[in-house]
């Protein structure tokens, strides 16, 4: 697969981290693969916390024109610069996010693993639809968004699509061919190399 065919970087920071430390950690992973975006996802829901947090990883993300949203906190995207936002409840709201938001912000869309929920979120304007988890997780009911999704998505839909949750080097080379973005998150974060684990996982896609 040419690298113009390879699947992007959609990177998710983890829900907490260490704001002296975790800045200079995302900038070593974005000095050494090349990201698409970067999305915020806070569990923290103190407005403080999550303002402190954006300002600094956005400083860090368009310093390597890297585009940065935030997860669900739509109010904050303009106040604090950023791109745009993630929407955690897929095609609920979007049109008013959008139109809030206006023509230039990323609006994206998680929708789990239903194809209904993915149509309606790209009629209602997301520039890109994630599925997830696609391997296997402890959280939510166990489904898991199959290949034959991506792979119909990817056929015969023109909105983006982005391959998330409980990723695996071997899911990574099964779903490479039919999605267009991996959201990859804690699957690096958790190993004490977070840019070449990452690095390894693109070795992967083609």
């Amino acid at each position: 697969m040419p690298d113009s065919e390879r699947p992007q970087i959609y990177l998710i920071t983890p829900p907490t981290f260490d704001l002296s430390a975790f800045p200079d950690r995302l900038a070593k992973v974005l000095d050494r693969v090349e990201v698409a975006c970067l999305r915020l996802h806070l569990a923290s829901h103190n407005e403080d916390d999550v303002a402190r947090a954006a300002d600094a990883l956005r400083e860090v993300a368009h310093a390597r024109d890297v585009a940065i949203v935030i997860q669900d906190h739509v109010l904050m995207v303009e106040r604090l610069g950023l791109d745009g936002v993630h929407l955690l409840e897929g095609a609920r709201n979007l049109r008013k996010v959008r139109k809030d938001l206006g023509g230039d912000a990323i609006v994206g869309a998680f929708c789990g693993t239903s194809r209904h929920d993915g149509l309606s979120a790209g009629e209602g304007g997301a520039d890109y639809v994630s599925f997830g988890p696609v391997g296997e997780t402890p959280l939510g009911d166990g489904t898991a968004a199959p290949q034959d999704l991506f792979a119909w998505w990817s056929e015969m839909i023109e909105v983006p699509v982005v391959a998330e949750g409980a990723l695996t080097p071997e899911k990574i080379a099964e779903l490479a061919p039919v999605t267009d973005f991996f959201g990859i998150g804690d699957e690096i974060w958790q190993e004490e190399d977070a840019a070449a684990t990452l690095d390894s996982y693109v070795k992967l896609m083609g």
